[in-house]
């Protein structure tokens, strides 16, 4: 008989890959392995709660041990959309395909776009550089205090960023400026994914401070999500993390920023204590940010052993009828050369108070949107195009 769960919860641990997936060569990635490689690096990874799930027995992973009753069910999933972004991996999860893929700017944005910025602003641009917003803040915001220019700077994601001091440039300067920043690049040649405010205040490198007053101006899904067909079913879907930003708000009934890993993971155990009938979608930034682009294998294994370590607060908070899925968006390989998302596939593990009997292992998912079709499936709301639901595999 097919299981049906009154709560769904997706945990996206962002960018936490787990090994090379068949096109990688296409991304310009040559064996690449997240998981296994950060293993590799820190003699082992002690995740003794994501072992007990079956980690490990998707592809073992080294001091992870392969667990002989998994309590998941367990399998990869393959990315089939043509980017491998963070917008791109949570919009297929939910059930969107993408074939054009966004674009990303390593060597910084060309120089038309760089003029239109300055004649639109009546201010120079400094930066334009793939960085860290601490770093760059540091480096640049003291000239910008001296010149009044812009900060712009982007990722290896698909964005441009725009720091500026609130103390010289007014908020509602920056965020007409990052308006037209957003228009001019929503279609080709540019085609981002994000456009981001980055205030903040401070009048020396080493004082300088981020504000709370971040604006994100995201593109919209170009169609409906399986978080738009369960708000339309009058079921929650509640974005934890940015989630909201990567999906513009669109299909959100609450949002709740966080502003780490562990206040991810507070909030969300938090919210499992609530009573709600739908989604919750966390999404865990810090793996990719702080780690996987800054190219830290050992700050990124710490951090999973960490993420590990608040699993049986989940567990203890849990109800008999919630489903817990945990995989990821993309890879960020740690000693990859570069900075860039690595192609990979993703883990997946399904977790319920249910499985009497513990879990399997699932067929490999050729699409990320088997996700959100089970999600569908289970609240019986309109199922994407794409994707296939695994949830009468799930007894």
């Amino acid at each position: 008989m097919k299981m049906a769960f009154k709560r769904i919860h997706v945990v996206v641990m962002d960018s936490v890959g787990i090994g090379e997936a068949p096109d990688a060569a296409q991304f310009d990635d040559f064996d690449v392995d997240t998981l296994g490689h950060i293993a590799r690096e820190k003699g082992g990874l002690k995740m003794p709660n994501m072992a007990m799930l079956g980690l490990s027995n998707i592809r073992e992973i080294q001091g992870v041990p392969v667990a002989d009753k998994p309590q998941a069910y367990f399998t990869k999933m393959q990315e089939t959309s043509a980017g491998k972004d963070t917008m791109t991996g949570h919009w297929e999860i939910m059930g969107l395909y993408i074939d054009t893929p966004f674009r990303v700017f390593p060597d910084g944005f060309p120089d038309e776009l760089i003029q239109k910025i300055e004649d639109f602003s009546g201010r120079k641009v400094i930066g334009n550089k793939p960085a860290s917003g601490t770093e760059i803040m540091e480096e640049l915001g003291e000239e910008q205090l001296a010149t009044g220019a812009l900060i712009v700077y982007t990722s290896a994601d698909s964005v441009l960023q725009i720091a500026a001091n609130e103390e010289l440039i007014p908020l509602e300067e920056l965020y007409r400026i990052c308006e037209y920043c957003r228009e001019i690049t929503r279609d080709e040649p540019y085609m981002l994914g994000r456009i981001i405010a980055r205030p903040f205040v401070g009048k020396t490198a080493k004082t300088f401070e981020r504000t709370s007053n971040r604006h994100d101006y995201a593109l919209k899904p170009f169609d409906k999500t399986v978080m738009d067909h369960l708000k339309d079913g009058g079921l929650d879907s509640i974005a934890i993390g940015k989630i909201s930003d990567i999906f513009d708000d669109e299909g959100v009934t609450r949002s709740i920023r966080t502003k780490s890993n562990m206040d991810g993971m507070d909030k969300f155990i938090d919210l499992l204590t609530e009573d709600f009938h739908g989604m919750s979608f966390l999404n865990l930034v810090d793996f990719d940010a702080l780690f996987g682009h800054r190219r830290d294998p050992i700050g990124y294994g710490d951090a999973l052993e960490a993420f590990d370590a608040r699993l049986p607060e989940v567990f203890a908070n849990m109800q008999e009828d919630d489903l817990l899925l945990i995989t990821a968006d993309h890879g960020n390989d740690p000693t990859y050369r570069g900075t860039d998302h690595t192609r990979e596939y993703v883990p997946l593990l399904a977790y319920s108070k249910q499985f009497k009997d513990g879990g399997k292992e699932l067929d490999l998912r050729k699409t990320f949107s088997d996700l959100g079709a089970t999600v569908a499936d289970n609240f019986k709301v309109k199922m994407p195009e794409y994707g296939t639901s695994f949830l009468n595999d799930l007894k």
